[in-house]
């Protein structure tokens, strides 16, 4: 696969669409997953604040910093239109997730029974989201190292890390542990998505880059007022975040 082949821009585009939704996965069967295993026309160009990108991890160790920062830079690469999914921090934006209280699952229910779900009930695993994503990562490079000599994921060529990502997205790689590779590809595509398009305040979509190529207006409370001076005319208005009006 060439680097002309890799996802572009516009197909992440396309598909954020439908990235807030649930992605229906098969999930493993009870007792299958346990905490001891997770254990184990060309728009003008958009530019990053580049002092603004030494933010710091919390919950990543060094190598989910590598693995997310690769997947980050493969899903988003820098183009025309916007920088790399790590200079927008999109990496950044999973780290704060995964050490808050939606990576501790404050909200899940996590007191089983745990049975085979079918897809339109969402997630099944008796693990939180920075358990899955602990897991996801380890066993990832598990089998990267055995496909590819020894290489984790940071170290494979662009082709090979779509290989692995296709695997992960349609569940063709089986994890050692049982773990499902798709489960963890839904998680963690949603969450670079929301790292891209969300309010920079959380740590992703450095100085509102993402929202300035597609034209997004950002804090919508405070956008009633260019309702009526940009009817019918392109909208050219800088996006507002959280941060601007708080």
């Amino acid at each position: 696969m060439s680097e002309k082949e890799e996802v572009s821009r516009r197909d992440l585009l396309r598909s954020a669409t439908v990235a807030g939704a649930a992605v229906a996965a098969t999930v493993a069967p009870a007792g299958v997953v346990s905490q001891a295993q997770a254990q184990a026309p060309a728009a003008a160009p958009v530019t990053v604040n580049a002092a603004a990108a030494s933010a710091g991890y919390t919950f990543f160790r060094p190598v989910d910093a590598a693995f997310f920062e690769a997947v980050a830079d493969h899903m988003v690469p820098a183009d025309q239109l916007t920088p790399s999914g790590t200079d927008l921090g999109i990496p950044v934006f999973i780290d704060r997730a995964l050490a808050g209280s939606w990576g501790k699952g404050d909200k899940l229910y996590t007191l089983g029974p745990w049975k085979i779900g079918t897809p339109n009930q969402g997630y099944q695993l008796p693990l939180t989201p920075a358990e899955l994503f602990r897991a996801g990562v380890d066993q990832t490079n598990i089998h990267c190292a055995k496909t590819y000599g020894g290489k984790p994921f940071d170290g494979l060529t662009s082709a090979q890390k779509e290989e692995v990502l296709k695997g992960l997205e349609s569940g063709a790689i089986k994890f050692e542990s049982g773990l499902p590779s798709n489960t963890f590809f839904a998680e963690m595509y949603q969450t670079v998505m929301q790292g891209m398009f969300g309010d920079p305040i959380y740590g992703g979509n450095r100085d509102k880059a993402s929202w300035k190529m597609i034209g997004f207006p950002g804090v919508v409370a405070v956008n009633q007022k260019n309702i009526v001076e940009y009817r019918n005319k392109k909208y050219t208005a800088d996006p507002l975040s959280i941060a601007d009006v708080g």
